[in-house]
């Protein structure tokens, strides 16, 4: 499926297809959790809160652990 980035007021976004909007159960309103990929693309989740939580946690375990992780994927 191919979207155009179009202004929307003083913002920039892109129209969600009403078929799409159906298909994935969305409601007007709701938020989305963007997630970036390794070969560039993007995607576009339900938000979850839990979710967004564990990801919080996740990166500071990373962050301390830093130095141990990178050793340990040699």
């Amino acid at each position: 499926m191919k979207l155009e980035v179009k202004k929307i007021g003083n913002s920039t976004g892109v129209i969600l297809p009403k078929d799409l909007v159906t298909r994935l159960n969305l409601q007007q309103g709701q938020w989305l959790h963007i997630s970036e990929l390794a070969d560039g693309g993007v995607r576009l989740t339900p938000y979850d809160p839990d979710f967004d939580q564990a990801m919080s946690v996740v990166d500071d375990i990373m962050d301390e652990y830093r130095d141990t992780l990178r050793a340990l994927a040699k």
